[in-house]
């Protein structure tokens, strides 16, 4: 099978959690008709070859890019300029618009995809009153979802093929519970965190050039180490 076979499978096949607590709800963009057919012409068409990627993981999926497009970071505009058309409302979500950046400045999307992999450590949208929610907002709901984010990370590298000497945790906090993961189930050799998309984009504008910058620096590294 190749990469973008067996991402399907498990991005496809992730259970439903149990009833959350704190008001919370989770729904897999996978089910849906629209994001389900986008990812798949998608990894497809980037995803090709069974080489393992390098992770870049985000906390969970949010609404608007993720929930609308199936493609981690990538909001209905930037699908449309790698060549998956789409007639999805042409709101900007800013990581989005930031992780574009990044992987126009790594010799674009065919280039980029074929060494790295955009995710999340829980791959369902979580929701608090139709807002968009952190897997990590309530301690409650962390411990819930702990169960299904460790076996969740654990298919992504023994199943879907995700590179083990290093990945990338987007986000300062994440990093928190993503070190955390992995002195528990030692999946990777190396964790580099980086701010995350969207606050760089929300406290940081100004300075995009440099953190796009700061961003390819660290990922060229890594992916030199392949």
């Amino acid at each position: 099978m190749s990469f973008s076979d067996r991402l399907l499978h498990f991005l496809t096949e992730f259970p439903s959690p149990p009833p959350l607590p704190d008001g919370v709800t989770a729904f897999s963009p996978y089910q849906e008709p629209t994001p389900r057919a986008l990812f798949t012409q998608f990894a497809q068409q980037y995803y090709t070859g069974d080489q393992p990627r390098i992770a870049l993981l985000g906390i969970n999926p949010g609404r608007l890019g993720n929930g609308r497009t199936g493609v981690a970071f990538t909001d209905p505009v930037a699908l449309a300029a790698w060549g998956i058309a789409n007639e999805l409302p042409r709101r900007r979500e800013p990581s989005s618009e930031f992780i574009q950046a990044v992987v126009e400045a790594m010799d674009g999307p065919a280039a980029f995809y074929q060494h790295f992999f955009l995710g999340s450590l829980y791959p369902l949208v979580l929701l608090r009153n139709e807002l968009n929610y952190n897997f990590y907002d309530s301690p409650a709901v962390t411990a819930a979802l702990w169960p299904g984010i460790q076996h969740g990370l654990q298919q992504q590298v023994h199943e879907v093929g995700l590179a083990r000497h290093a990945a990338i945790c987007l986000g300062r906090r994440n990093g928190l519970y993503f070190n955390r993961l992995n002195e528990e189930l030692q999946l990777f050799d190396q964790i580099h965190v980086l701010d995350h998309p969207r606050y760089l984009m929300q406290y940081k504008r100004k300075h995009l050039a440099e953190n796009v910058a700061r961003y390819v620096q660290v990922l060229r590294s890594i992916r030199n180490e392949e």
